[in-house]
């Protein structure tokens, strides 16, 4: 909402609106494969992920609403739209236009900043939950995870752990790494097949190096790190001309200049 609109427009909005009434609320990713969700919420990549079935999951709670989270720094348009059509006409479906506005402004709307999350959310009534131990509980079927996503520095007792359960409950099972050719994941299964998330689901890969197994491109059979042999060794040793400081001893003192010449620039 833009709160710098005219005052008569802000105590509409406010005596219409009233308070937003604070709904039951779960927050997904639409990606796997995004590392600061890892980092924020799965212990740093030591965690796992649960893919869940959102069609499923969308019938045992029919009330539930999905949304995508929209990203954006501007008030709604739509907000603003409303509010001045209910304020200038003044009928009743109006008003019922605003609050809706209103309400999927407040829950599927946040700024920009956030966008690498590619947040979806589901907002349920709260006859869907239980209180226990001052936390509201969503119950779900196991059966509705889709697959186990386990993160690159997982300890090997939770691999293993996760490993069972995923077998236990006749789901998929993937380990989330990050290669040296790309900041881009990309899943192992236990066959060792490779996946990559596109188009919304992982998908096998196209190619991996004959090497290390690491995705390439299609047309290649081998990643480059894979391709240096010891003339490419032998050829960047050649070019490095630190070498040649460190031959005749200076290598130390040089860098140590370098070093305040840099702290003095910065100051």
């Amino acid at each position: 909402m833009d709160f710098t609109a005219r005052p008569e427009l802000i105590a509409f909005y406010g005596d219409v609106v009233g308070e937003i009434p604070q709904l039951p609320t779960t927050c997904f990713s639409r990606s796997p494969a995004v590392p600061p969700m890892w980092a924020h919420y799965a212990s740093n990549l030591q965690g796992f992920v649960l893919e869940i079935d959102e069609q499923r999951l969308s019938k045992i709670f029919p009330s539930s609403g999905f949304g995508d989270v929209d990203y954006q720094d501007e008030p709604s348009a739509a907000v603003a739209e409303n509010l001045y059509r209910a304020y200038a006409i003044g009928k009743f479906r109006y008003m019922h236009f605003l609050r809706r506005s209103v309400f999927s402004a407040a829950y599927y709307t946040k700024q920009s900043c956030w966008a690498y999350e590619k947040e979806r959310r589901m907002i349920i009534d709260e006859a869907d939950v239980r209180k226990l131990d001052g936390l509201t509980l969503l119950d779900v079927p196991t059966s509705y995870v889709k697959s186990i996503i386990c993160g690159p520095r997982a300890k090997d007792d939770l691999v293993n752990q996760l490993q069972k359960e995923a077998v236990k409950n006749s789901c998929g099972f993937f380990r989330m790494r990050i290669g040296r050719s790309t900041g881009i994941p990309h899943f192992d299964s236990p066959s060792g097949q490779k996946f990559a998330f596109c188009d919304e689901k992982l998908s096998p890969v196209a190619a991996t190096c004959r090497t290390c197994s690491e995705p390439i491109k299609a047309d290649r059979t081998h990643c480059s790190w894979c391709l240096i042999d010891d003339s490419h060794r032998q050829n960047a040793a050649q070019k490095n001309s630190f070498r040649l400081l460190d031959q005749y001893g200076i290598l130390g003192s040089y860098m140590e200049g370098i070093r305040a010449i840099e702290s003095s620039n910065r100051r």
